[in-house]
């Protein structure tokens, strides 16, 4: 009722135990072996253009980070990335700093998470040294969304479409922007607080209610089809070796 859509009574079937957050977590144990460690998907398409499935969510970083660092050696010997956010609803922004740090070469500033109170801040920056390969910040990049996209998986797509580093191809994103802490209240009720709001420092503002507008808007369930097109005419257009280069050709062909 007053909009915020990190702000919740939520209902869990198991009994929640007592704890901040409590419940969060043991949904996320629950997931994090289920989804590969959150890269259900991944694999090469024609053309070179590599396909990265992140979800349910982007896991708390020292979980995720063996799994990403595993993901994104192999994606790195591809000519363009296509990161799946489309099932993914947050996660750590932690996380999403070491994601951006894979696709970009030097340190950024990503992120600032304003407190509710006012007095304090934490800023989010690209890490400078990444385990594995980077893809690194050159080679296209385009992210998938769908109204499902929602939190911590917005900014991931939101940071990279400001700094310019990817394309955003889907749907508008559910629009959530405030972080949240979660108390239990009754052995089976959770309520999710927001507790602070992100700041993005090149637009000055954030995803919240309006979510991520997509720079390419299609049905979510089109947009893989679509970047992967758009991949294929970008590199056809940036050149390369003649063998990588007739392999992007005929597979625009088939796709036309």
């Amino acid at each position: 009722m007053n909009g915020d859509r990190h702000l919740r009574l939520k209902f869990h079937p198991d009994r929640v135990p007592e704890g901040d957050d409590a419940a969060l977590m043991q949904e996320v144990a629950r997931s994090f072996g289920r989804s590969l460690g959150g890269v259900p998907g991944l694999r090469r398409m024609t053309g070179n253009v590599v396909h990265l499935e992140l979800g349910p969510s982007l896991f708390p970083v020292a979980w995720a980070a063996e799994g990403i660092t595993a993901a994104f050696t192999l994606a790195s010997r591809g000519d363009a990335l296509i990161i799946d956010l489309r099932a993914n609803t947050g996660g750590d922004p932690e996380t999403v700093a070491l994601v951006c740090g894979h696709l970009l070469d030097e340190a950024t500033h990503l992120n600032t998470m304003h407190d509710r109170g006012g007095e304090a801040s934490r800023q989010f920056w690209s890490p400078t040294h990444v385990p594995g390969r980077r893809f690194g910040g050159t080679k296209p990049v385009y992210v998938l969304t769908s109204g499902k996209t929602f939190s911590g998986a917005e900014e991931l797509a939101y940071d990279l479409q400001q700094l310019g580093r990817a394309t955003v191809v889907g749907e508008r994103t559910g629009g959530g922007a405030h972080p949240r802490r979660g108390f239990t209240v009754h052995p089976h009720l959770e309520a999710t607080i927001p507790t602070a709001r992100a700041v993005n420092p090149v637009s000055g503002t954030n995803w919240e209610l309006v979510g991520v507008t997509p720079d390419i808007a299609v049905p979510a369930a089109d947009a893989l089809d679509r970047a992967h097109r758009e991949a294929l005419a970008e590199l056809d257009r940036r050149g390369g070796d003649p063998p990588a280069l007739a392999e992007v050709r005929a597979a625009r062909s088939g796709s036309a």
